[in-house]
C-alpha cells in the first residue's frame, strides 16, 4: 500500500456507483441505540475543532480515503453486501458525534440498524475525471454530519475501482489497509455464495471508556507528566518548531502541497534495517536518526526535538478494528556531528525506550494541562511542528494482497501552515508522503530536505554510517 494524493493516481474510467450509510435510527431515537457513549481525548478535540471552524466560516478540509481494484467482472451486489458487512462490523463507523453541553460524547447504532442505499453516479469518461470525481466527494466527509464514511466504486466490465473516504474521526494510518483487506476478504466471500470469515474486532466506544478512565484523575501535578514536563523544558514550547524556514506568516494558512517519493528500494530497506539491527537497533529508529542528522545538515539544531504517533491498537482485536488508535509523544535526542552512526543510534534507542515508558498519556489531555493558555483553544498548531511517522504498511491486514490489488492511501488536507510527512514501507520501498504550505521557500526547503534524507538513507544502506 502506498500513501499518495489521489490526484497523482491513475484510475481507468468506469461507471460510478456509491452506497450511502442510511439508518432510520439516528441521535435520540429509540431501540438499539446507546446513547451518550465516551469518546477518546483525540475524538473530543477534533470534533470540538471543527464545530469551532464551521462557526468561524473556516474551509480547512481534510479526509484520509483509500482505493483499491477488484479483477471483474465484478458483482455489484456482493460488492455492496461486502461494504454493509464492513460498516456493521466496526462499531466506530456506525457512531454519530454531538456536543450540547460539555464534552463531546456519541450515540451508537447497533449493526442491525444501518443499511446501505446504492445510487448511480453515472459513467465518467476519462482518467482526469474519475480523480476529480473522487478528490470532490472525498471533500464531502465532513465531522459534523452522519455518516463518517463514503463508498463506491468506478465499476468496468473487467475490473473495478473501489473507494472510501473517512473524516479522521473514525480512522488512523492502520484503519486504511483494515478496510481495504475488510471490504475484498468479503467482497471474494460473497461473490462465492460463502459467509465472511475475518478476525475479531474490538468495540471502540469501550477503548474510549477506559482511556477517560485511567485518566480521569489526571492533573498538572501527576508525575506522568514528567516525561512531557522534561521535553518542554528542553525547548520553548509545548510544540516542538520545524527547525528549517518555510516562509510562513505567522497566523495563515497556505494551499497544501501534497507529494509522493520513493526513497529506498526494496532491497535497500532491507539492507538498512540489517544495518539498524547490527547496533542494536530497529528500522523506524534508524529511518528518525536519519531525519535528524538530515535536519542538521539543512542547518537544523544538533538536537532533534519532534513529536510521533504511537500506535495503541496492542496485538489483540484493536489490531483489525477501525478507530483513531493513536497518542502523539515527545521525542528528543542527540544527532550532534562529532556522533557516528552507532552512537546516534543509541540515543534514539534510548530516548525511545523513555518515551514508550509514558505513552499512556495522551496528547490531548497534556496539551490541556501544560500548553501555554493561548495554544488551549486553537484550531490547528500555532506554528510548523516537527512531526516524525512511520508505517510498515507489510505488516498489516491483508498485506499480501497490497500489489495486485493496487491499494492506495491517500491523505488529503486543503491548506496548512506548516510540513509533515509520513514514511511509509511496502513491498516496493520506502516512500516519503509529503503535505507542506505552497511557498516558494518551502518548496525549496523540502526538496533540499529530501535529497539530504535520501543520500543520508543510501550512505546508511551502503556503509553503515551517516
Amino acid at each position: 500500500m502506498i500513501q499518495v494524493s489521489v490526484e497523482d493516481v491513475e484510475i481507468a474510467p468506469g461507471h460510478v456507483f456509491e452506497w450511502a450509510v442510511v439508518s432510520a435510527k439516528m441521535v435520540g431515537s429509540a431501540g438499539s441505540l446507546r446513547p451518550g457513549a465516551a469518546t477518546t481525548y483525540n475524538q473530543a478535540k477534533h470534533f470540538a475543532v471543527a464545530q469551532d471552524a464551521h462557526r468561524a466560516n473556516d474551509t480547512v478540509c481534510a479526509y484520509v480515503a483509500g482505493t483499491f481494484d477488484l479483477p471483474g467482472p465484478v458483482d455489484r451486489d456482493a460488492l455492496g453486501s461486502a461494504m454493509l458487512h464492513f460498516v456493521r462490523r466496526h462499531e466506530v463507523l456506525r457512531c454519530s458525534f454531538q456536543q450540547l453541553v460539555g464534552e463531546v460524547s456519541c450515540d451508537v447504532l447497533g449493526p442491525d440498524d444501518v443499511e446501505l442505499k446504492e445510487h448511480d453516479m453515472g459513467f465518467v469518461g476519462s482518467a482526469d475525471g474519475v480523480r476529480e470525481h473522487l478528490h470532490r466527494t472525498f471533500q464531502e466527509v465532513d465531522p459534523l454530519s452522519w455518516p463518517l464514511i463514503r463508498m463506491g466504486a468506478v465499476v468496468r466490465d473487467d475490473s473495478a475501482t473501489v473507494w472510501f473516504a473517512c473524516d479522521h474521526l473514525v480512522t488512523d494510518g492502520l484503519s486504511t489497509p483494515i478496510a481495504v483487506h475488510d471490504i475484498a476478504a468479503a467482497y471474494e466471500a460473497f461473490a462465492n455464495g460463502r459467509t465472511p470469515d475475518l478476525p475479531e474486532t474490538g468495540s471502540y466506544v469501550d477503548f474510549s471508556r477506559e482511556q477517560r478512565r485511567r485518566n480521569v484523575s489526571l492533573d498538572a501535578d501527576d508525575a506522568r507528566l514528567d516525561h512531557w514536563k522534561t521535553f518542554m523544558a528542553g525547548g520553548d514550547s509545548f510544540f516542538p518548531r520545524f527547525p528549517l524556514e518555510l516562509g510562513a506568516e505567522p497566523g495563515r494558512m497556505y494551499p497544501a502541497v501534497n507529494e509522493t517519493d520513493r526513497l529506498l528500494a526494496a532491497d535497500e530497506i532491507e539492507k538498512l534495517e540489517t544495518t539498524c539491527r547490527a547496533v542494536g537497533g530497529r528500522l523506524f529508529m534508524g529511518l528518525l536518526a536519519a531525519v535528524g542528522v538530515s535536519l542538521r545538515r539543512e542547518g537544523g539544531p544538533d538536537v532533534y526535538r519532534g513529536i510521533m504517533p504511537v500506535s495503541e491498537r496492542g496485538r489483540g482485536p484493536y489490531a483489525h478494528t477501525m478507530g483513531w488508535f493513536i497518542n502523539t509523544m515527545p521525542i528528543a535526542f542527540s544527532v550532534a556531528e562529532n556522533q557516528d552512526f552507532a552512537a546516534v543510534m543509541a540515543n534514539v534507542r534510548a530516548a525511545s525506550t523513555e518515551m514508550q515508558q509514558h505513552a499512556d498519556v495522551p496528547f490531548v489531555k497534556a496539551w490541556q494541562l501544560l500548553a501555554p493558555v493561548e495554544y488551549t483553544k486553537i484550531r490547528y498548531w500555532p506554528y510548523a511542528v516537527n512531526f516524525f511517522s512511520y508505517l510498515d504498511f507489510r505488516r498489516s491486514p491483508g498485506a499480501r494482497h497490497h500489489v495486485p490489488r493496487q491499494a492506495r492511501k491517500h491523505v488529503w488536507l486543503s491548506r496548512t501552515n506548516g510540513f509533515c510527512f509520513w514514511l511509509h514501507r511496502t513491498d516496493t520501498g520506502l516512500y516519503m508522503n509529503s503535505i507542506y504550505l505552497g511557498t516558494p521557500e518551502a518548496r525549496r526547503t523540502v526538496s533540499g530536505l529530501r535529497r539530504t534524507l535520501t543520500r543520508t538513507l543510501e550512505n546508511m544502506t551502503g556503509s553503515g554510517e551517516f
